[in-house]
């Protein structure tokens, strides 16, 4: 769900980029992989340009735990998306090499030539479509929370006049403000969105009790309460339901035949499975994964 419409400028962003490299963030190794034995039928479909080096370059934002984040200890990127990154990447005999960027310079980053491929938990849509193909692997929702016992009283159907945390460049930017144009037409007071650069600002925002509650991808909230000690709680039922996809230029040629492919092995041979139990977000597995995939 860390996705947002792509508009006109976005369009001319990415055009822009095809010039100049996009992207930020420094380059930082991933941990070993899961054990992924090369298939030579995937990798005979991975374009001679990717992988003349070996290497499988990789945008991430990793700021989002449990699928992406900086290990504290180690300084590397660690989480159930980078395992998979590391699985598919062994699957077509690549090494995969992830680099810490923002979130909305990933497909700009993509169009460049910068990255390979990007894995940050996008949603794949109709909008993204257009300028990315994307391999599906996931399906998420959006979920909220408050602390224990929602003392606030936050209800995501009647959010007026709380304060509420959300990521930039997330869907959940449109759900919220569209929200708080609903209060505002009600008559009732507007939603205070506080909009952070990072989904662990958001979480401790919320800790700390800066805001009453917060929105973001089912995973995320519910990896949030368990990390908090259960110092946080879900409110009400996941919704919006929608795929992720893995981000793939659209000049790639076979490259996203063999990220399916490889996805597909995965499935096959139980890795994917093994990953997302490892993290507790197996809720949201695929046995299907389609090439474009928006509704």
């Amino acid at each position: 769900m860390r996705s947002t419409s792509i508009g006109a400028g976005a369009l001319a962003v990415i055009a822009a980029c095809t010039l100049t490299a996009c992207g930020g963030g420094t380059t930082t190794a991933s941990p070993s992989a899961p054990a992924a034995k090369p298939e030579s039928t995937l990798a005979a479909q991975v374009p001679d340009a990717i992988k003349s080096d070996g290497k499988l370059v990789i945008g991430t934002d990793a700021s989002y735990p449990p699928n992406e984040s900086v290990d504290p200890a180690t300084q590397k990127i660690v989480g159930w998306e980078v395992d998979l990154g590391n699985a598919i990447a062994g699957k077509l005999g690549l090494t995969a090499e992830f680099q810490n960027a923002g979130f909305d310079t990933i497909i700009p980053g993509i169009g460049s030539g910068k990255y390979e491929m990007g894995i940050s938990s996008f949603t794949d849509n109709k909008e993204r479509e257009k300028v990315v193909d994307f391999v599906t692997y996931y399906t998420a929702g959006t979920s909220w929370a408050a602390l224990k016992g929602n003392p606030k009283g936050v209800n995501p159907e009647d959010p007026c006049g709380k304060t509420i945390g959300v990521q930039q460049g997330t869907v959940q930017v449109d759900d919220i403000n569209a929200r708080s144009k609903k209060c505002e037409a009600a008559g009732k007071p507007k939603v205070n969105v506080v909009v952070r650069k990072q989904q662990t600002e958001v979480n401790a925002d919320l800790v700390s009790g800066k805001t009453d509650g917060m929105l973001a991808d089912s995973p995320i909230v519910g990896y949030a309460v368990k990390q908090t000690g259960d110092k946080l709680e879900i409110i009400g039922q996941a919704y919006d339901t929608a795929p992720y996809g893995f981000a793939i230029g659209k000049n790639s040629g076979t490259m996203k035949d063999a990220v399916l492919g490889a996805v597909k092995a995965l499935i096959a041979d139980g890795t994917y499975k093994q990953i997302l139990d490892k993290y507790g977000v197996g809720d949201g597995a695929i046995t299907n994964p389609v090439i474009n995939g928006a509704s």
